[in-house]
């Protein structure tokens, strides 16, 4: 009988805890989720719910909760789910404890807004001694959560050790595709919320479903084109990291860069707490990159010059409609 695995879980917002709760729900390998927040620790273990984050759903009996970060040395598979702007801070603050052999995952989605750096890179530079790869795709906390059906994108260098990984993670409810491009399956996680706030100001604008459809076909060409770029490949794009998700984020209110576009065009903007909104961070790299590499990206640039007060929504439609006709 082959020995159980050990996953580990940083992180306790909605994702961290619905991604721990899907593993656990499988029942055969250990699964712990890891916070620093010792009261949201104790709640969590006593009530089996995290009700601010994801009202309504029972966390599964299997699932174990924790502070102690020495639970790392014998994990066989760290999956940190922090936010993009955290990723470098937490490796680094749980690197002592991490088992030699541990396999890291980000499930963040986004860019280093201090470095431009994709997170694997990131996580490369922290964690050497370690593979790091990304965990991306369409997916809402409350749903992964519930257990309903998800598909998503497991990226490492090697295919290898991402088909294995995704073997470990995957579930009768969660289904994790192995890809052996991780800037491919980054640029598309991190893209598609620049694009879905401009989704979102289509709809608080109130431009209607067609022009938000043109938005997305547009805004895949965009992370392509930067993807192809930056080494990765555009098929992958074409994918669950990037389509999958920039159709359910640039469509659904529960998405918080679709909600915080809509707050921006109605002139709302302080309803969201943009700490929150990856996107915000993201917009701003994303241009840089695309200038860096010499890439057409007027949707993601104009949402970059929105956040940045540089551009009013008025004026970033006009110019996006008036800009020469091109061949698609």
């Amino acid at each position: 009988m082959s020995k159980s695995k050990q996953t580990v879980v940083i992180g306790s917002g909605a994702f961290g805890t619905a991604l721990a709760a899907v593993f656990a729900r499988e029942g055969e390998d250990e699964v712990m989720l890891l916070g620093r927040n010792a009261p949201l620790i104790e709640e969590l273990r006593k009530t089996r719910r995290h009700e601010a984050v994801l009202p309504g759903v029972d966390l599964p009996q299997a699932l174990n909760f924790t502070i102690d970060p020495s639970v790392l040395q014998t994990a066989d598979t760290v999956v940190m789910a922090v936010p993009a702007q955290a990723q470098r801070s937490a490796a680094l603050y749980y690197a002592p404890y991490l088992n030699g052999d541990a396999v890291i995952v980000s499930a963040a989605k986004g860019i280093e807004r201090a470095s431009g750096r994709l997170i694997t890179d990131v996580l490369n530079e922290a964690l050497p001694h370690h593979h790091s790869g990304a965990l991306s795709g369409p997916g809402f906390a409350v749903d992964l959560a519930a257990g309903k059906p998800i598909a998503m994108a497991l990226a490492f260098r090697s295919p290898e050790l991402a088909r294995d990984t995704a073997t470990i993670l995957s579930g009768r409810t969660f289904r994790i595709y192995a890809s052996g491009d991780p800037v491919g399956v980054q640029i598309g996680g991190a893209l598609k919320n620049v694009l879905a706030i401009a989704c979102g100001i289509v709809e608080g604008a109130k431009l209607g479903e067609s022009a938000r459809a043109a938005l997305i076909s547009r805004g895949l060409a965009e992370m392509s084109r930067l993807a192809v770029a930056m080494g990765g490949e555009a098929e992958t794009v074409r994918g669950l990291s990037g389509l999958g998700d920039l159709v359910l984020t640039g469509s659904s209110r529960q998405s918080r860069n679709f909600r915080y576009g809509v707050a921006l065009a109605e002139g709302n903007f302080e309803s969201v707490n943009a700490a929150l909104v990856e996107g915000v961070y993201s917009a701003s790299v994303a241009s840089e990159l695309a200038a860096s590499h010499a890439v057409q990206m007027p949707i993601s640039n104009a949402v970059a010059r929105v956040l940045d007060g540089q551009l009013g929504i008025e004026k970033a439609l006009e110019e996006l409609m008036t800009r020469p006709i091109t061949t698609e």
